[in-house]
């Protein structure tokens, strides 16, 4: 495969006190989280942000891009996964409540999603839309994406060719930064 690839940073958001599968709840961050981003950030520069339209992401992402006067653009496909019936479950209850399957969830994603949850398919389909886009942003300037754990840990897997049932594996603590290569579309 051929093709230019282009360099995008990925930043998860920080702390926001709750202990389970949050998906698509939409919670604000702890003052623990504002000084992890601040900390995580500092001496870095980007020429351009894109945020998920969670306020636990895009808070931060308005703050930073309205201090370092650089545009910033919310894109509602950079959301976390819905986890449906687990969305606000601690694990701990899922783990001895439907300890079989969290298990097999934790192990192949794909085939053994939660209980009323996005598909796996679809999860995959917006976020590779949404870093075509950002991809074609970079390839001019430097940009980052302010995002979540799951869509990192999938983007991961996706650049770095590997499977799906790696992304329990694959540590991405809050405001942890994390620099892929995209390839960008055809023609774009």
């Amino acid at each position: 495969m051929s093709g230019k690839h282009v360099g995008i940073d990925l930043l998860r958001h920080g702390d926001t006190g709750q202990r389970s599968y949050r998906g698509q709840l939409d919670d604000a961050l702890s003052p623990l989280g504002w000084t992890q981003l601040r900390a995580a950030i500092f001496g870095r520069t980007w020429d351009a942000i894109v945020t998920s339209p969670l306020i636990r992401c895009s808070e931060f992402a308005h703050e930073l891009a309205a201090a370092r006067r650089v545009p910033v653009r919310v894109d509602p496909r950079l959301a976390e996964y819905h986890f449906g019936d687990w969305q606000g479950v601690p694990i701990e209850t899922l783990a001895k409540d439907q300890s079989d399957a969290l298990g097999r969830f934790w192990s192949d994603p794909v085939a053994y999603p939660p209980p009323g949850a996005e598909s796996f398919a679809a999860f995959r389909e917006r976020l590779c839309s949404a870093l075509h886009e950002v991809a074609a942003e970079a390839a001019s300037r430097r940009v980052l994406v302010v995002t979540h754990g799951g869509v990192i840990r999938l983007l991961r897997c996706e650049t770095e060719g590997r499977d799906f049932a790696d992304m329990a594996g694959i540590e991405v603590p809050h405001a942890s930064l994390h620099s892929l290569e995209w390839a960008t579309t055809a023609g774009g």
